[in-house]
């Protein structure tokens, strides 16, 4: 039985080693000694009274234990990060620390001209931008806002519906060049594919029904969409890819227009505390008009050729 509250900073090495993998990567990882590291452990064991790693001569070993404790450890984390940036940031002035928490492909592709202009706006901000396609938790504060491809279901967060970005079927010139567009649909089984390696219940509920498009049509599989996205500018094959980001590359070539069109639904959210933070206001609300004003720019080829067709002058 433990005797006493074990301090943060025992949890902090606990992490760090669980993190690491061994004394040695968790040590260089904190600033501290191996030996210093190592008293930790060892004093976090004896007040909880439990064996957190088993000691071999090739290292440690978490226990099941010590499993179990890694998600309460994190939280403990994000709530000593969460405190930290609420330390550094003034409710009423629009200056301190803000996380960000958004998918690899809006954090590098899309994101970085938006923060880079709030950033000029407002020299004093800080911004942590934490990149995955696994959602953070914004109730434990694993990051202050998010972006978001689903609507939030926590009673708890603002959110805010951007829109749906396009998303269209695009190759590189180079591969048109050599293989020519697909006319159809049913023309893709004749092409070069790059997707998916592991079908998650978002790729299934956003592919329709009509698309012949599984992992054995791939070519080039990934997880992974930056590598994806490098995969299709390096002329590979033909790719899905969000309209907006395409647009931006002249060598990037839309096919299947007509017949070919996702849409993700967009959000960006926070926990609803952070409205009374003039910074995390000011930056929320940024974002939802940038990405307002992106989304509704991606539009599709189709939707474009409607819409100079609907300015051109009727003949009388």
């Amino acid at each position: 039985m433990a005797t006493q509250e074990p301090g943060w900073e025992l949890y902090r090495s606990f992490l760090a080693v669980m993190r690491e993998g061994s004394l040695s990567g968790a040590a260089r990882m904190l600033g501290m000694t191996q030996p210093s590291l190592g008293r930790h452990i060892r004093e976090l064991e004896e007040t909880l009274g439990v064996s957190l790693f088993a000691r071999s001569p090739q290292g440690l070993s978490p226990t099941d234990l010590a499993h179990a404790l890694l998600p309460h450890a994190q939280a403990m984390a994000s709530a000593s990060a969460a405190l930290k940036r609420a330390a550094a940031t003034r409710h009423d002035t629009i200056s301190g620390v803000v996380r960000i928490a958004a998918s690899d492909m809006m954090g590098v592709e899309v994101l970085p001209p938006m923060l880079a202009a709030f950033r000029q706006a407002h020299p004093d901000v800080v911004i942590e931008l934490s990149l995955s396609n696994q959602m953070e938790n914004l109730l434990r504060r694993d990051a202050d806002i998010a972006i978001r491809m689903g609507r939030p279901t926590q009673d708890a967060l603002v959110a805010r519906n951007i829109g749906k970005i396009a998303m269209g079927m695009y190759a590189h010139k180079s591969y048109v060049a050599t293989h020519g567009r697909p006319k159809a649909l049913a023309d893709l089984a004749e092409h070069t594919l790059i997707g998916f390696d592991r079908e998650t219940a978002y790729i299934r509920s956003m592919r329709p029904a009509s698309l012949p498009y599984t992992r054995e049509h791939f070519a080039l599989r990934t997880d992974n969409d930056l590598a994806a996205l490098a995969a299709l500018r390096a002329g590979y094959g033909l790719a899905i890819c969000q309209c907006g980001i395409a647009q931006r590359d002249p060598a990037l070539l839309r096919v299947l227009a007509d017949s070919f069109e996702l849409h993700m639904d967009t959000w960006v959210a926070m926990h609803e505390d952070l409205r009374r933070s003039a910074l995390m206001r000011a930056l929320y609300d940024h974002l939802a008009t940038a990405l307002i004003d992106y989304a509704t720019s991606a539009v599709s080829t189709k939707k474009r050729a409607q819409a100079r067709s609907l300015r051109a002058p009727t003949k009388r």
